[in-house]
This record gives structure tokens, C-alpha cells and sequence, in this order.
């Protein structure tokens, strides 16, 4: 099967370059826990991808959780601090993305975390995350209005590569349902590498589902293809 050629790539960042998602059930899992609440399946699955604003949003109502907004991110954000140290990077990363940056296909990461959180996360990889041209931040940049599942994210990341590229010719890799359908809305190509528990309903929208990176074909999209 061949896609539509694509010149750039944009990627998430938890559950996709890093294995952090599950630093993040344990954390949302034990704010819930404090308060007599289960975090579930169901409410998991609508959390992903999202900003830290949206998922305090998320949280609050869906958990039933007696605390503001501000009260459930500073909780959250200091456990984001202590837990989040030293993720791993997921299996077929970094051979993707040198292979990538070897070719001179331009690539950014478009991630809902905040640039504190991405520096924390990312400063065991540098290696891998100084091949990005740009990290758009949604948690903290201005410039995105509104989180995933909006476009807007996606839209910023385009227009920063310094060609400015139509979102057609942007491919974008995602774990979660909500980039997807950002991805989607954005007028963009996705792959995704969705968690196990990601029903087919929620992978609809993806233009191609894979188990893991490492299975990805770049010639696929009419990028070049590994040695």
C-alpha cells in the first residue's frame, strides 16, 4: 500500500519517542487514589494527548475530584517533577529518527507536555532530540490556542519548519486518539502506535496503524527508505 508523499514529519512525544505514559497512570492513578476516586480504563483513554490544563479539566470532571483546577496541576506538576526523570526511549526511536535526519527530512515534535516537562524528560536523550528542528510545547507555547485533539498544534509545527510546509505534506506519528484526530483536522497524513488497551474505533482516523516504530516503512510515504 502507498500513501501520499510527504516532505516532513512531525511527532508526539509520551508513549511515542518516550515510554512515559505509564509514569502518568501511576501519577493521575495515585492523585485519584488520595481522594477515594478510580482512575479507569474509560477515563485514561480520554486523557491522552491532552494538555496539562485539559487533563486537570478531564480529571476533575470525570473522577469527580474536590479540587480546582490549580489545586489538581500543582499536585500533578510536582509528581511530574519527582517521576519523570528518566524515561526510556521506545523501541525503533532512535534508528528512525537518525535514519531521518541522515536524509535531510525535517522533523519536529509537537507534544501537549510543558517545556519544563519536556526539558526534564529529555535531558537523558539529547542525542536523539538535537535531530529536531523545533519542540512545540502545548502545555506553555502561546502560539497553541487550543490542545489536542484541535489542529492547532500540528499547524504550528508546520509553519515553524523553515519552509513553511502545506500540512498535506506533513506526516505526523501519534500513540494517542486526540493527536490523531488533531492530526486529522490539521489536513495531515498520521501513523500511529497506539497502547494496547486503544480500541479500533479509536484508531479509525489514523492513515496507518503500526504495534511499533519499528515496523514503520518511510518509502511508504515517499520518504527514503532504510539501508
Amino acid at each position: 500500500m502507498i500513501f501520499n508523499k510527504v516532505t516532513h514529519c512531525i511527532f508526539d512525544m509520551d508513549g511515542l519517542l518516550i515510554d512515559s505514559e505509564s509514569v502518568y497512570d501511576q501519577i493521575i492513578g495515585s492523585i485519584a487514589e488520595q481522594f477515594g476516586k478510580d482512575f479507569t480504563l474509560e477515563v485514561k483513554l480520554k486523557m491522552l494527548g491532552l494538555t496539562e490544563r485539559d487533563t486537570a479539566i478531564v480529571a476533575i470532571r470525570e473522577m469527580d475530584l474536590p479540587v480546582t483546577n490549580e489545586e489538581f496541576l500543582k499536585i500533578y506538576r510536582e509528581k511530574v517533577r519527582q517521576g519523570q526523570l528518566h524515561p526510556k526511549l521506545m523501541p525503533g526511536v532512535q534508528e528512525l529518527i537518525k535514519h531521518l535526519y541522515k536524509n535531510d527530512v525535517p522533523m519536529a515534535v509537537a507534544t501537549s507536555s510543558s517545556q519544563t516537562a519536556v526539558d526534564l524528560k529529555t535531558k537523558d536523550h539529547q542525542h536523539v532530540f538535537k535531530m529536531f528542528q523545533h519542540i512545540v510545547c502545548g502545555s506553555s507555547d502561546p502560539d497553541v490556542a487550543n490542545g489536542k485533539p484541535a489542529p492547532d498544534i500540528f499547524l504550528v509545527a508546520a509553519r515553524r519548519f523553515a519552509d513553511s510546509p502545506h500540512p498535506s505534506k506533513c506526516l505526523v506519528f501519534e500513540d494517542a486518539p486526540n493527536g490523531i484526530v488533531g492530526a486529522a483536522e490539521a489536513g495531515m497524513q498520521s501513523v500511529m502506535v497506539p497502547d494496547p488497551q486503544v480500541n479500533a474505533e479509536l484508531r479509525k482516523q489514523a492513515t496507518l496503524v503500526l504495534n511499533s516504530l519499528t515496523a514503520f516503512k518511510p518509502e511508504l510515504f515517499g520518504l527514503p527508505r532504510f539501508e
